[in-house]
Parts: C-alpha cells; sequence; structure tokens
C-alpha cells in the first residue's frame, strides 16, 4: 500500500511536469520541467530497484544534456513572440494526435497486458544482486539483434544529421585531401641556384673619428 502510494505520486508529479514542459512559456522554465520530469522518471526506477537506469537517466539526461539545453537556451537571444505565431492554427491537428496517442498508449498499456494480474509486483532482491549485470546479459543475448540494430540507426542519424547540416562557404578555402596526399616534392618544392655574389665592404670608422 505504501509503495503504490508513492507510485502515484511520482506519477502525478511526472504527468504534471510533462505537462509543463510543454506548456511554459518560458523555454528555461520549460527545460527546468523538464530536470524535474527527469528526476522523477528516475525515482519510478529506484521503485522498480533499477537502481543503474535511475542513476543513469540523472547522470546523463540532467547532469549532461539538460545543462546544455540551459546554456543555449540562455545564451540564444530567443524571441517568444515570434516562436509562438501561429501556435494555435496548428492546435485542432496537435489535438487530435494526443488523443490519439492517448487512446493507443491505454489500449496497449491496458490491464489486459500490464495489469497487475498479468505482471503482478516485482519481487525483492537479495543483497548480493547486481541489476547492472542482469541488464547488461539481456541486452546481449535475448535483445543483441535489436542493440546491434539500434546501434546502426544511431550511426545513420548521424552520419545523416552532418551531412545535412554541412555547408561549404564560398569565400573559405577547401583543400581535398586526396590531391594532397598524391602531391610529389617536384610540385612542391623548387630549388632555385643562384651565383654567390660580394657585396662592397662595410666602411669602418677609424678610432680617430670615434674619439672626435
Amino acid at each position: 500500500m505504501y509503495t503504490t502510494a508513492i507510485f502515484y505520486l511520482f506519477s502525478a508529479i511526472l504527468i504534471f511536469a510533462g505537462l509543463r514542459v510543454i506548456t511554459a512559456r518560458n523555454p528555461v522554465h520549460a527545460a527546468l520541467y523538464l530536470v524535474l520530469a527527469f528526476f522523477t522518471a528516475a525515482a519510478l526506477w529506484m521503485l522498480l530497484e533499477a537502481e543503474f537506469l535511475a542513476i543513469t537517466l540523472v547522470l546523463v539526461y540532467v547532469g549532461a544534456v539538460m545543462v546544455l539545453f540551459l546554456f543555449v537556451v540562455m545564451m540564444l537571444d530567443i524571441n517568444l513572440e515570434k516562436l509562438r505565431e501561429g501556435f494555435w492554427d496548428y492546435l485542432p491537428l496537435a489535438g487530435f494526435v494526443a488523443v490519439l496517442l492517448v487512446i493507443e498508449m491505454a489500449l496497449i498499456l491496458g490491464r489486459r497486458h500490464f495489469g497487475l494480474e498479468v505482471i503482478g509486483a516485482p519481487s525483492p532482491h537479495p543483497a548480493g544482486y547486481s541489476n547492472t549485470k542482469e541488464l547488461g546479459r539481456v541486452l546481449y543475448t535475448e535483445y543483441a539483434y535489436a542493440f546491434e540494430l539500434a546501434a546502426v540507426i544511431l550511426l545513420v542519424a548521424i552520419v545523416a544529421a552532418i551531412a545535412l547540416t554541412l555547408r561549404r562557404r564560398k569565400d573559405s578555402k577547401y583543400l581535398d585531401p586526396a590531391q594532397q596526399v598524391k602531391v610529389s616534392r617536384n610540385e612542391r618544392l623548387r630549388i632555385v641556384k643562384m651565383p654567390a655574389e660580394k657585396g662592397p665592404a662595410a666602411s669602418v670608422p677609424d678610432s680617430g673619428e670615434e674619439g672626435a
């Protein structure tokens, strides 16, 4: 009963934080509400005895990603009025998509598939149990192909993002590494032989002139 009450409390906070992320008018406030959502989701992971996932969520997303988001949002001069132009024009379509997503999630995550009668509460583990080791075992045995497929998709996404953002400027010099490798010494170095010339000797003042 106590665990169920804590679960519903954190779930309510998570839903509230998620709604405030998309309804907050200030981007900094939205990012801070997202931090609250991450912390609350980590608390739910702790209730499921998944400490590794909880601490990873806090360290990676809150400690790195959200700090980067906050720095970018605070450094950029964002015009909120211009950003929200035409926001209400997309409300009917966005509302339809949101209702459709809620219905799909309710059908999938309902009592029929994820109820307590089907899954049940997680059993307590002994003191020497390591969920990190168990997660690695399941990830690299039962879900090995899915893990490799996700890695390939992420690699393709990284390459595609670099290709989309790559822009060649006309005012910048571009060097082809393949052409640089093919260059020989004779194309880059030229030795010029010049005859030695003897210049006029420098006049040295005598001691009499120095004394005067």
